[in-house]
């Protein structure tokens, strides 16, 4: 398969300038070594690769030998290997000299602090609708964080085939496949997460029978804040809940595998009385895998657009997320007690924000405009002051946004 550029790659290039050696995390069948051996001059696969399984136990400083930068996919099976790179780092004093990539945070991570000024760290998702080629673009992240003012033609994209993408997700192997394939690559990703991943992470054995509530309970209420006693009276048994504690020790190897990805509440200074929700908003790092753990179908989903609408809106998450990160910014949500929602905040680290409501429907953008315009009200008088962009994203139709009104987006415009 050739090579389709990823907004990451830019980012791997400048930290490698930068850095000793970099960390590239993300869940597996995101791209990462792909990616990672398109900058690399020599590489060692610790998962495939027998003879270097061996060395990593008998003698892991020759697994660094070899052309920079080296290589060194899915260091956790050997997480020793850690600070054999970090030491290496430090006596060669040159940048760039290794990628690290892993689909899996180790259990015990107490020495991967010890990286700290040797070792960046790259997160990588899976691919957004741009990379995939289904966006334009027209409409970037980076210009509106700049204040400018942005139109798109019209975009094409249907409730039906909405629900496609979806279903398929953005994994690169599924571009090479027709969508029922990708859907069965993706019921099988799940079930290996439920049955043997979880169990590996947590480094202890796991019900995956309870594994599968889980994560089906996680579909369901995805792109929404459900308290963990929810979610553990879903994993129950015979009608009595699951411990808090198992769940939340559940959640915490998904998060070690990078298949959930919570989202954030925002919780900029304000100088009112207004009190803020502060529960993350839960999401799978792609919401082909809440439809994958429920073996939902586009069909049922367009039958069910009130939860296709949480899947665009865990989708559009996505995506910011992946243009968000490319302009040192992050992706958070708004949620006040009395009752005013806003989607998605985006923050960067000069203190530059916009936001974003998510409306499946034309019949639903006024909602999410005065959403909008209500908390740009609230932050006037903030320590951040005026938005640089207000946007509801929508599935399809043209795109306009102009600095100081809210715009609309099309999902097949927004870019990087």
């Amino acid at each position: 398969m050739d090579y389709l550029p990823r907004i990451v790659d830019a980012e791997l290039n400048a930290l490698l300038t930068a850095s000793g050696a970099v960390l590239v995390e993300g869940s597996k069948a995101s791209g990462k070594t792909f990616t990672a051996s398109q900058g690399a001059k020599s590489q060692v696969m610790l998962d495939i690769d027998e003879n270097a399984q061996w060395l990593a136990s008998t003698n892991p400083l020759g697994l660094l030998d070899g052309p920079v930068p080296r290589l060194i996919d899915e260091w956790q099976l050997a997480p020793s290997i850690w600070n054999h790179v970090r030491r290496a780092v430090d006596q060669r004093a040159e940048s760039g000299q290794f990628i690290l990539t892993g689909s899996a945070v180790p259990a015990d991570d107490l020495t991967r602090h010890t990286g700290a000024g040797r070792i960046a760290r790259l997160k990588m998702r899976p691919m957004s609708l741009f990379e995939l080629g289904h966006s334009t673009g027209a409409i970037s992240l980076s210009a509106l964080l700049e204040k400018e003012d942005q139109v798109s033609s019209q975009c094409e994209l249907s409730i039906d085939r909405l629900a496609e993408l979806i279903c398929t997700g953005g994994w690169p192997g599924n571009m090479q496949r027709n969508l029922q394939q990708a859907m069965t690559f993706n019921r099988a990703y799940i079930e290996e997460i439920r049955r043997t991943d979880v169990a590996i992470v947590s480094g202890q054995s796991r019900d995956p029978v309870r594994v599968g509530r889980l994560l089906r309970s996680l579909a369901r209420n995805i792109s929404t804040p459900v308290a963990l006693s929810r979610l553990a009276a879903e994993v129950g048994d015979n009608g009595a809940p699951a411990k808090t504690d198992t769940v939340s020790a559940y959640i915490d190897a998904l998060e070690r595998l990078m298949v959930v990805e919570h989202q954030p509440a925002w919780s900029p200074s304000l100088r009112s009385r207004t009190v803020l929700r502060q529960k993350p908003i839960r999401h799978f790092v792609d919401p082909s895998l809440a439809t994958a753990a429920l073996r939902a179908t586009p069909a049922r989903l367009t039958a069910d657009l009130r939860f296709l609408g949480f899947l665009f809106e865990s989708m559009v998450i996505r995506d910011l997320r992946i243009y968000a990160q490319a302009n040192d910014a992050e992706v958070f949500h708004y949620r006040e007690k009395d009752d005013l929602e806003v989607d998605a905040v985006i923050e960067t680290a000069d203190g530059r924000w916009a936001a974003f409501e998510v409306k499946l429907g034309a019949r639903w953008i006024e909602e999410g405009a005065k959403n909008l315009r209500v908390l740009a009200k609230r932050m006037e008088h903030s320590d951040l002051g005026k938005p640089a962009a207000l946007a509801v994203v929508v599935p399809h139709g043209y795109g306009a946004v102009k600095y100081g009104e809210v715009g609309i987006v099309p999902i097949g415009a927004l870019g990087p």
